[in-house]
């Protein structure tokens, strides 16, 4: 399901996701018509714009809110054109996994913006580098993230964007093994508990980040 009142926009996310064999339901250009169809066509995901009609402020974060509470079981991929803290805040809130918020720029690049579909559609979390740059931007004095080496806060970002061990060790050009041991020292370092689910130490990361 797509919600984006840009025709261009809407019409290339719906060619680009059927290229790569996603079946698109519905592509729509208003939060209203963003919830009738989830309603209707119960998707596995909606891919849905920040800003709809009629008031272009919030309205399809808000219906993504709405259809998290009235159909838990839709993924919901955010797109913004800007960064906004609070709005992923608000769509992680629920401590639930199948929430990405990203900015529009990203779809650019198409591996890792499919990356990131295919990732919360399965219950991830994918959360924009801009959005963890920004956390990471807060200096804190003597706290715990000094206690990182320069590697691990490297690993540390990825983690918070939503990404596995393995796609840590493909960005990072690292064996898996590397990165588990890597892992496993910054959740030490930060007093974080170990977690098997990427969506848990995605929340995890995040709270401490935000703390």
């Amino acid at each position: 399901m797509i919600a984006e009142d840009l025709v261009l926009l809407r019409d290339g996310l719906t060619r680009l996701l059927a290229d790569n064999g996603i079946e698109v339901a519905a592509a729509v250009d208003n939060a209203d018509g963003l919830i009738t169809a989830v309603l209707l066509e119960r998707p596995d995901l909606a891919i849905v714009d920040v800003r709809l009609p009629p008031g272009y402020a919030d309205e399809g974060l808000r219906a993504a809110l709405e259809i998290r509470g009235r159909v838990p079981e839709t993924a919901i991929l955010v797109l913004s054109q800007y960064v906004e803290q609070s709005y992923a805040r608000e769509l992680l809130a629920d401590g639930r996994g199948g929430t990405g918020y990203l900015l529009k720029d990203r779809v650019i690049d198409i591996p890792q913006f499919l990356d990131a579909v295919r990732r919360v559609a399965q219950g991830g979390t994918a959360l924009d580098p801009e959005v963890v740059a920004q956390l990471f931007a807060v200096r804190r004095p003597a706290g715990p993230l000094e206690r990182l080496t320069p590697r691990e806060r490297e690993v540390l970002a990825l983690m918070a964007e939503g990404r596995s061990n393995a796609g840590i060790a493909e960005q990072l050009v690292l064996t898996v093994g590397a990165v588990e041991k890597h892992v496993a020292s910054i959740l030490q370092k930060l007093d974080l508990p170990p977690s098997d689910s990427d969506h848990r130490r995605v929340l995890a990361v995040l709270a401490h980040l935000q703390a």
